[in-house]
């Protein structure tokens, strides 16, 4: 897959391409979309003429290889057989000039003469780089060693550390025999004791004692609160209390549609304002049933809650001294004026 690559202005006035002719140089400009995150290709030349020159008639596949001799020849591209037997060119100077955020693995060998990297195939150093320095004979000290293996034993080794036994054959039989006071290992060739880590039994208990529980442990959560003595000042509410939330729940059943939310919001504030002043809970269902009639505004309903309290006839009585006095009647211009009208009179 083709990926976006830097071109760098030194390229323009680099002395080494400028020693190979300019296809070839197009080419190993073209090679570096092509190549993989560590600057690794198959050196075919009928794959990188398929990917720089498809549309370049005067351009041939012979001439693809002959600008990867040039190429090669000045050092500007790397050729070399990989460990899987098959044909590669890498750019030597690639982390110089291309700087790559967050590169994938590389599936292609390394180049065993130049790359330190890691092998697509070998899945780390190359194997075939570690037998060529092996053949050479130059670098066997550099020659990865097997994991956990050294050359030479540490200085600080206690002396008669090799001479001691086992210990998978000493621990069963001083665990069998039960004498496990003094877990010591003896051994005949090393003269002084060794005690095991972790296998000596104290010679004294704790001084501390061990902590008893005065009551077994009751099943289920702790959090759970199972009472308390002291009050806190907080009753609970009476059986035939009823809240604002429940008149509010009566005032929704009755209506043939749920009200807006805001509706109920303010309606709620006035009903518990209402039973907060003392206000009887069948007086406030009253207006509400009236309110559910007539609608409106909420603050409607403590007039309507007022109707329900203080409603006491179709008419106003005239209060004070006297209460048997009829309620007060339209003038109607009767024949006898004084008649009708001798109490008001």
């Amino acid at each position: 897959m083709a990926r976006i690559r830097s071109v760098k202005p030194e390229t323009w006035v680099s002395e080494t391409l400028a020693e190979v002719s300019i296809p070839a140089m197009v080419t190993f400009l073209g090679m570096t979309n092509h190549a993989d995150d560590h600057g690794r290709h198959r050196d075919q030349a009928a794959i990188i003429y398929g990917l720089i020159w498809p549309l370049r008639d005067e351009i041939s596949r012979a001439d693809v290889e002959d600008h990867l001799r040039q190429l090669a020849a000045v050092g500007a591209i790397c050729r070399y057989t990989g460990c899987d037997g098959r044909k590669y060119f890498h750019y030597p100077t690639w982390h110089n000039h291309q700087k790559i955020d967050k590169p994938s693995l590389s599936r292609l060998p390394a180049c065993p003469h130049c790359e330190p990297e890691r092998c697509g195939v070998c899945k780390g150093p190359c194997i075939q780089r570690a037998a060529l320095v092996d053949a050479s004979g130059t670098a066997d000290e550099q020659a990865p060693s097997a994991r956990g293996e050294f050359a030479e034993a540490s200085a600080n080794a206690p002396a008669g550390l090799d001479q001691l036994p086992e210990l998978s054959s000493v621990l069963p039989a001083r665990l069998a025999s039960g004498d496990g006071a003094d877990a010591t290992v003896h051994s005949a060739a090393a003269p002084t004791q060794r005690k095991i880590a972790g296998q000596a039994i104290f010679a004294e208990d704790s001084p501390k004692a061990r902590r008893v529980l005065p009551e077994p442990s009751a099943p289920g959560s702790r959090i759970l609160d199972p009472g308390s003595s002291f009050p806190t000042g907080r009753q609970a509410p009476d059986a035939d209390t009823v809240s604002a939330n429940q008149l509010i729940g009566e005032y929704v059943a009755a209506c043939s549609q749920r009200p807006p939310g805001s509706v109920l919001g303010h309606l709620g504030k006035v009903v518990k304002t209402l039973l907060d002043e003392g206000i009887a809970a069948e007086h406030v269902r009253s207006g509400l049933r009236r309110f559910a009639e007539i609608q409106g505004h909420p603050s409607r309903l403590p007039s309507l809650v007022n109707d329900a309290m203080n409603a006491q006839g179709t008419g106003l009585v005239r209060p004070g001294i006297r209460p048997n006095v009829p309620a007060h009647q339209a003038w109607t211009n009767p024949v006898d004026a004084v008649a009708a009208y001798a109490e008001e009179l």
